[in-house]
This record gives structure tokens, C-alpha cells and sequence, in this order.
């Protein structure tokens, strides 16, 4: 047997964009090349046992045999779509012949709803029937998460009737939107136009067909200009500007056109963009206030789920394009801090909205422009309450997270930008096959392991690149090779290792993580981060199950749960110096809990931050919720200064993230 030697050159084992669009520096791998290990292996399964694996029966009235994009007179519209546009992924990755065959009757009944014109999905209104949308069937937006269920599919299964169907459905569409145009039947999909321009990219790095240039720059056209909305308006800074689900999903607009244009004023309308929503609405957790509309930064302003897992796949499409690694930042900071919290531990029950400070759910009526419309049943962990879409597009977030942890690099390489447990299978130099395990605690833990193992038996090494991301937080991290130091790097860059690499060959990254204070939030509060993680004050939780009444239940579900607080909440911190803060602040690891396969709950927290602090007399409840924050720096706080316990925003219930400063 001959032993091979195969080096790295320019990668061909994935698609990159076509001239004319512009080269990414990251290629997404084939769904299902990346799998989930450790905690993130432990979420999925808990999505499959959970809501994910079981809306069908959970929330039949719109799930079950009579939704429309399953040839039925139900729900006509976003709904179902939402929902597989998450339980495929999750299929796939866990490789699960249960959930896929949930899946297919989904994937089957769109593609064989195709007219011969093109047009798919649902064709005919129905009368109105409590708690289904079954009107604007013929609307643009549904179609658009189902382009996106159905490129989810191909990528997994390489079913070439899905190159056909879409080729079919966009000469459709460019023949069609002259006269109806994105916003004929709702303004959705003026707002949500990317999801759709994204498509069109990604069919034309398969096919080359050129008339989905001509359609970009017609859905580019017709859809919200949020590129001038970023540059040339204030409706960042103006309340009720957007809606909160349109800015997570809409604001990658400039980038998705950014590449067939190569105009950098789309990449620097982003820029300016995200300054303006993290200077006029952002929080503490890397979101920020919209319920339902943009609502400014107030901590006790509400984040809608749908907003957190349309604004981490934006991210995820954005970073393969920009290369950007402060979005990288962003998604860790979004998954690891919003995403676990508004999800209970079994995957069953979700909040329509959450608070970054948040101290008692109740079915109350607060401050939140949704007020009229859900009986105040908005905090509430429950199935329905709020309102159905995040029951229904909650389930995209952990699976499409996980399969964006790696990247493919047009070097023939491996890129590891979002840190997670996991092992990645693809292909590098030559169509060489090789596996990457990643084995972490991260984000509870700052080291990371990767193993490299070469799957074809005859080939002794192969010479590629691989790319590992070093956080924008971290300072001085080192990067070992098999046991052997080989650099010191500060965050905010790809450190790119090119060389011949052998089975069990490893590269260990530890991560210095310090305590910092990040200033800035409303009233001049602050919030505490270590690493990744934002940490909160640690609340006792009393949960409460109460029942919905049979009049109410196709509005909210039969039941919901109502958390209060069980310990005190009102607290500034005390003369806290921001330069000495790793050192003031004492941190607590327990070495055992951080192997959890869940930390994600007030118990299983691996993590205190030890900081002083005074109770704030004066600071106390408001409609069921944490009053006006007291501006910084006050001398409001009373009595002396106590030890408070803080842990990962992650795993909270009831917290305090924005803090304020008292003498």
C-alpha cells in the first residue's frame, strides 16, 4: 500500500459564489456534515423530545392534516413552514429517521404543488376560523421559508428536484412581480425580501443561469430599502420605527445584495445599522427592545423569540459573506446568553417575550406595545401565549446554529469560527476527507481540544489550513499543536494553521477570560461579562402551573406557567471600579457541574461572579415587573454593602443583567 501525500490548494469541494457575485471567505458545508457533541448534543435531543419533535400533536389545529401546505383548508400561511424550516435541520443532524419522515410529507406536497407556470404552495382563501390564518395564500413571504426549508433539503439529500422546482418557481417570479409585486398581498414580505434573495444567490452558484441576476436586482428593488433606512434616517433611534422580527430578519438585506452589487456602502449601511440599534435599543444579552415593535433600551422592554433566532440565522448568513468576526461575537453572545432562557429545560414551553431584567412572570398587563392584544399573557412560559409564531419558528435556532459552527475556506481548508461541541466531517485539500473533533465546555470553560482524524486509511497526512477564530474578548489566548506551544494571539483575528496534518494530531486554544464591565445601557446602567457570557443576579424562582380557560385556549394553550421571586432583586452595585473589575469581582468555578451535559438552568449554573452591592429601597415593582432602573451613578442604595451572587444570563429564570452603580 502507497502511502499519500495530498496538499492544500484553492478549495473546489464547495460552492463559492459565481462571477459575478463576490468570493466568500466561508463556504457553508453540506447539512449534516456538522454534528452536535457535549451539551449541544444534549439541546437537540431535548428539542427532539420536546415541542420540535412533537408540534404535530402538540398544536395540531395548524400542524396537523388540514395546514394548507399540506394540501388542506387550515392554516394557508407562515406557521407550518416555520416549523420545518427548524425540524429539518434537526433531522439531519441528528441523522433521525423518526423526524425525517415528519419532514418529507412537507418537502413532498410543496414540490408537487408546482403549477405549470411555476407558482407553488396554497392557492385558495378560506373563511376566517379562530386561531389559524387561512387568508393571503397566494402572499410571497410563507413561500419564502419554505425556499429556505427546501434548500435545507437539498443540501442534506442532493435531490436534484429542487434545482428544477426553483428555476421553475424564480422565472415565475420575474415574470410575475412587475405586476405583483412583494407587497400585493401583505407588507411581510416587503420587509423579509432577503430570505428570498438569498435563494436566488445560492440557485445560481449551482445552475449559472443568468436571468437570477435580473430577479436580485427586481426583489432587491421591491423589498424594504434598509439600506438607506441605516444610512440616511433616524428609525433606529424612533420608537415603533419596525417591527422587531422584520429588523432581525431584513437587516441582512444590505450584505445578502451586497454581492452581486460589490458596492461597500451596503456593507457600512450594516455598520451603522447595528451601532444605532445597540446605541438606541440594545440590552444586555446582544438584542434588543421590540415588543412587537422597535421599543428603545429600557431593560424592562420585551425581546420577542422570533427575533432572537431570525437575527442569529442573519448572522450566520452574513459572517460566510463579510467574514466579519464581531458577528461572530454576536451570535455567541445571542446563543449563549438570550436562547437559553426563553425556552424551558424541556423544550415545551417558550416566553413570547423576555426582559433583560426580569423579575416576575405573571399574567399581567406591562409596558409592552403588545399589550391589548395577548391579555397580558406575554412573559408567560406556555405554549401559545403571546402569540403562536415563536411556538412555531423557535425551533431553527439551536439546529441552524450547530450546522454554522464550521465553515469550508476557499483555501481548501477548515474554518472553526462559532466554538461549540461538536465534530465536523468535510472535505479539504484534494476531496480529502477528514473529521474535526472539537471537544469543549465552552462557553462555561475557555479550552478547546481539536482532533483531527484522516478517514481515507491510505493517505498518511494532508496538507491544508485550518482557520480557528480568536475571540474579540480574549487577550493573549495560546494555541498549542500536540502538546507543543505554538503561538500567543490576542482576540478579534483567524489565526490560520497550514501544515501537513496527521491522524490524532490536536491543536489545544485556551482563551483568557477576564471580568469586565460594559457601560452605556439606559440610565447609565452597566452589565457584567466574562467571556462570552453575561452574567445576572441570581433570583429564586417559584413556579406556579395555571390553567387556561376553555374560552381562551386556542388563543394561549391550556396551560402556562407564572414564575415570582423568591429572594430580593433590587440591588445597585456598589463603588465599582470598571479597570479593576477581573480583580474586584471574585470569580466561582465548580469543575464538576461545568461538565454538565445542561448548565443551563438556575441549578446546574457552573459559574458565580462574586460582586458588592446595596439594596435600592426605592427601586421597587411596576405592573409586575422591575420598575424605572435608578439612573448612575446614585446614592439611592441603603445599609451596607452585601456580597451578591451573579451566574451565566443563560441560566436564568428572573434576573438583573443592567445594573446600576450606587455609592
Amino acid at each position: 500500500m502507497v502511502a499519500l501525500l495530498i496538499n492544500a490548494q484553492s478549495n473546489t469541494n464547495y460552492l463559492n459564489n459565481r462571477p459575478p457575485l463576490v468570493t466568500k471567505p466561508y463556504m457553508e458545508l453540506p447539512l449534516g456534515s456538522v454534528k452536535a457533541k457535549g451539551w449541544l448534543l444534549e439541546m437537540l435531543k431535548r428539542q427532539k423530545t420536546g415541542a420540535t419533535g412533537h408540534m404535530d400533536t402538540l398544536y395540531p389545529l395548524v400542524m396537523g392534516e388540514r395546514n394548507g401546505w399540506l394540501g388542506g383548508d387550515g392554516d394557508q400561511w407562515e406557521r407550518g413552514p416555520y416549523w420545518i424550516d427548524g425540524l429539518l435541520p434537526l433531522a439531519y443532524i441528528l441523522d433521525d429517521k423518526e423526524l425525517k419522515n415528519k419532514v418529507q410529507p412537507w418537502v413532498e406536497w410543496a414540490l408537487k404543488s408546482q403549477q405549470p407556470n411555476g407558482f407553488f404552495g396554497p392557492a385558495k382563501d378560506y373563511p376566517g376560523e379562530e386561531g389559524i390564518q387561512r387568508d393571503n395564500s397566494a402572499d410571497w413571504w410563507p413561500r419564502m421559508v419554505v425556499l429556505k426549508i427546501l434548500q435545507q433539503y437539498y443540501s442534506a439529500t442532493g435531490d436534484k428536484r429542487v434545482v428544477d422546482f426553483m428555476t421553475k418557481y424564480f422565472k415565475y417570479q420575474l415574470e410575475t412581480l412587475p405586476n405583483q409585486p412583494l407587497g400585493k398581498w401583505t407588507f411581510w414580505a416587503e420587509y423579509r425580501e432577503c430570505d428570498n434573495l438569498q435563494a436566488v444567490y445560492w440557485l445560481y452558484n449551482i445552475t449559472g443561469d443568468t436571468f437570477l441576476l435580473d430577479l436580485g436586482n427586481l426583489l432587491h428593488k421591491q423589498g424594504h430599502d434598509f439600506t438607506h433606512m441605516f444610512l440616511e434616517t433616524n428609525h433606529m433611534a424612533c420608537q415603533g420605527s419596525i417591527h422587531c422580527v422584520n429588523l432581525a430578519q431584513g437587516l441582512k438585506e444590505p450584505i445578502i445584495y451586497y454581492q452581486q452589487s460589490g458596492d461597500k456602502k451596503y456593507k457600512e449601511a450594516l455598520t451603522k445599522g447595528f451601532a444605532d440599534i445597540k446605541k438606541f435599543n440594545g440590552q444586555a444579552q446582544g438584542m434588543y427592545g421590540g415588543d412587537e415593535p422597535l421599543h428603545g433600551n429600557n431593560p424592562t422592554q420585551g425581546v420577542e423569540l422570533c427575533a432572537i433566532v431570525e437575527m442569529m440565522y442573519s448572522l450566520e448568513k452574513m459572517i460566510e459573506i463579510t467574514g466579519d468576526l464581531s458577528m461572530v461575537d454576536h451570535i455567541e453572545k445571542i446563543a449563549f446568553n438570550a436562547l437559553p432562557t426563553q425556552v424551558t429545560d424541556d423544550f415545551m414551553h417558550k416566553q413570547y417575550f423576555q426582559q433583560a431584567n426580569q423579575v416576575m412572570l405573571t399574567r399581567h398587563r406591562r409596558n409592552f406595545y403588545e399589550d391589548d392584544s395577548h391579555a397580558g399573557t406575554d412573559l408567560l412560559y406556555g405554549t401559545l401565549t403571546g402569540y403562536p409564531c415563536c411556538f412555531s419558528n423557535m425551533h431553527q435556532g439551536w439546529p441552524k446554529f450547530t450546522q454554522n459552527l464550521w465553515y469550508a475556506t476557499p483555501d481548501g481548508g477548515l474554518a472553526a469560527l462559532i466554538f461549540s461541541p461538536s465534530e465536523v466531517t468535510a472535505k479539504v485539500a484534494n476531496n480529502i476527507d477528514v473529521c474535526i473533533t472539537e471537544n469543549t465546555y465552552y462557553p462555561m470553560d475557555n479550552k478547546i481540544r481539536f482532533t483531527i482524524d484522516i478517514l481515507d486509511k491510505k493517505v498518511r497526512s494532508v496538507n491544508f489550513p485550518f482557520h480557528i477564530r480568536i475571540p474579540g474578548w480574549t487577550k493573549g489566548a495560546s494555541i498549542t499543536i500536540n502538546g507543543v506551544s505554538y503561538k500567543t494571539a490576542d482576540g478579534g483575528k483567524i489565526e490560520i494553521i497550514n501544515r501537513d496534518w496527521k491522524k490524532g494530531d490536536y491543536v489545544e486554544l485556551e482563551m483568557p477570560m477576564e471580568v469586565k464591565v460594559e457601560e452605556g445601557w439606559h440610565e447609565n446602567s452597566v452589565s457584567i461579562e466574562r467571556g462570552p457570557l453575561v452574567y445576572a443576579l441570581k433570583i429564586g424562582e417559584d413556579w406556579q402551573k395555571k390553567e387556561v380557560s376553555d374560552a381562551e385556549q386556542n388563543r394561549y394553550g391550556e396551560s402556562y406557567w407564572e414564575v415570582r421571586p423568591t429572594t430580593k432583586w433590587n440591588y445597585g452595585l456598589h463603588r465599582l471600579d470598571f479597570k479593576k473589575a477581573n480583580e474586584l469581582i471574585r470569580t466561582n468555578i465548580d469543575n464538576e457541574k461545568i461538565k454538565s451535559d445542561y448548565p443551563w438552568n438556575l441549578s446546574n449554573a457552573p459559574i458565580e461572579l462574586k460582586v458588592n452591592a446595596k439594596i435600592i429601597p426605592t427601586w421597587g415593582l411596576y405592573n409586575e415587573m422591575a420598575g424605572p432602573i435608578p439612573h448612575s451613578w446614585s446614592g439611592a442604595g441603603e445599609g451596607e454593602p452585601e456580597e451578591i451572587t451573579l451566574i451565566p444570563y443563560g441560566c436564568t429564570t428572573l434576573r438583573i443583567s443592567q445594573f446600576p452603580l450606587v455609592y
